[in-house]
């Protein structure tokens, strides 16, 4: 095992005398915020009906409830990533936390819909500040086999906080009533999160000596301004698609794309005259991390919208209630944990082959979930269902750990949370153009025949979208595998020649 940064009780900076032996136990921190805020991507979705009853919100609010989320997750990815990395990820975590539980607070005790909006934009920067020290501490605390199986272990955090997410809302919605459960499903976070606030303060590392600023320029408030307007300007018409009527919101895309090629420009010139960048662009000289990022922005494309159309099929179309539509997704769950946790110990060895057999195996459950709607009616849908979700959470629990340890493999430990937030980021966007693509075919599906709505048949047509995505990524990763090939080809072709 190679040695790792660890913090000097005395001085609380880091030394590097070994593998810090609280490594497993700092893990389990990090995996217990993640959980927490990765729930919150998913719970909300059940208890939007909830939200309605209860505060008579607009639909436009109830819109902003999840978009507003997925915007601000979004916005402090990266930026967040590069505070951990100068000023510390224990810092950083700990501040997460606490805005996180704050603004839990303020959702669950919101008097008005518009209060309610507010908060979630709080709740999802806390959020987008959290996520990226995760990566940032695996990268830190872990190396080799073992980062491998650290990542495998928050792969599995992410599968079983998506498909939890549901079941969880629908318990607590089922518990506390249709009027206010929906307040419970924020207030679920507050013991989760003063919890692990002082195990953070007691487990995770101090900054270490290298991640200390030596300026202002180091912040690059310029490149986190242009980033965060170019990320918004691109999310905004996705996560909007269905609410903002008319072509003229996609001019957003344009716009999003001549701000980022400025921030680019801008980052290459902090390079230039030799003041560190926000985002060192040379690492997309690595091809792992090129390929990783592309791999799973379309991965995320087509796996989020699985459980956006099927919480709609099952509640609206099949009369399910939403703890019973949670329970729907408790296979996928199960399913992802597992492979997530046996790939993070084989990920070193098989390499970017095991996510290529993650991405099939989702796809093969997407078809099965698509074919069994149509063919299957009434309580036995969600029993038979059960099979190729297993399959498709199998699928994904190969798919997002060994990733992201493939994807950060080549990536200096300095950088990690800034990479890893990037790599959030992918995520992020990826899942906003699926859901936008697949939702648009699904409601227009729906729209043809509005007194007596095809559900099966809509999800069926938003299933096809999704498995284009996921095609999409497959081909990324069969490219990526092919030229690893052709590289060590080459590489021992030369050896013999030498």
């Amino acid at each position: 095992m190679a040695k790792s940064e660890r913090p000097d009780p005395g001085t609380g900076s880091t030394t590097t005398d070994g593998p810090d032996p609280r490594r497993w136990r700092a893990l389990a921190v990090c995996l217990i915020g993640s959980f927490m805020v990765l729930l919150d991507v998913s719970i909300v979705t059940v208890a939007l009906h909830s939200i309605t009853v209860g505060l008579d919100a607009s639909a436009e609010s109830v819109q902003w409830v999840l978009s507003g989320y997925a915007l601000a997750f979004g916005l402090l990815l990266v930026p967040g990533g590069r505070l951990g990395d100068i000023r510390g990820r224990r810092g950083m975590f700990v501040l997460a936390l606490v805005l996180f539980v704050a603004a839990s607070v303020l959702c669950g005790a919101a008097p008005t819909d518009t209060w309610l909006v507010i908060a979630r934009l709080l709740q999802g920067l806390a959020g987008g500040l959290l996520t990226p020290q995760v990566s940032g501490l695996i990268q830190q605390l872990f190396q080799g086999a073992e980062r491998g199986r650290a990542f495998g272990m928050f792969g599995a955090v992410v599968g079983i906080a998506t498909a939890l997410g549901p079941l969880v809302g629908g318990l607590l919605i089922g518990a506390f009533g249709e009027e206010h459960g929906w307040r419970y499903v924020f207030f679920v976070n507050i013991p989760i999160g003063l919890i692990a606030v002082p195990f953070a303060l007691r487990l995770l590392p101090g900054r270490s000596s290298t991640s200390r600023p030596t300026g202002r320029r180091r912040y690059d408030p310029v490149g986190v301004v242009l980033l965060g307007a170019g990320v918004v300007l691109l999310l905004l018409p996705f996560v909007q698609e269905q609410e903002w009527q008319g072509a003229g919101k996609w001019l957003l895309v344009p716009a999003a794309l001549v701000v980022l090629t400025g921030f680019v420009l801008w980052e290459r010139r902090q390079a230039r005259v030799g003041h560190e960048p926000m985002l060192d662009l040379t690492l997309f000289r690595h091809r792992s991390y090129t390929v990783g990022i592309a791999l799973i922005a379309a991965y995320f494309g087509g796996f989020t919208t699985l459980f956006f159309v099927l919480t709609l099929l099952l509640q609206a179309g099949a009369g399910f209630s939403a703890l019973g539509a949670g329970l729907v997704t408790v296979p996928f769950a199960i399913g992802s944990g597992i492979s997530a946790a046996l790939a993070g110990r084989v990920v070193s060895r098989i390499g970017r082959p095991l996510v290529l057999i993650g991405l099939v195996l989702v796809l093969v459950g997407f078809l099965g979930v698509a074919l069994v709607v149509d063919v299957v009616e009434g309580p036995a849908l969600g029993w038979v269902l059960a099979v190729p979700l297993l399959i498709g959470g199998v699928g994904s629990g190969l798919v997002i750990s060994p990733n992201q340890t493939l994807t950060l493999a080549d990536v200096p430990v300095q950088q990690g949370g800034t990479a890893g937030g990037l790599l959030q980021t992918g995520q992020r966007i990826g899942s906003a153009i699926g859901i936008a693509a697949v939702g648009s075919v699904f409601y227009a599906r729906l729209a043809e025949n509005p007194q007596s709505p095809d559900f099966p048949a809509a999800l069926t047509a938003g299933m096809a979208v999704a498995a284009g995505f996921l095609v999409l990524a497959i081909v990324v990763g069969t490219v990526d595998v092919a030229g690893g090939r052709r590289e060590r080809l080459r590489r021992d072709q030369a050896k013999i020649t030498a």
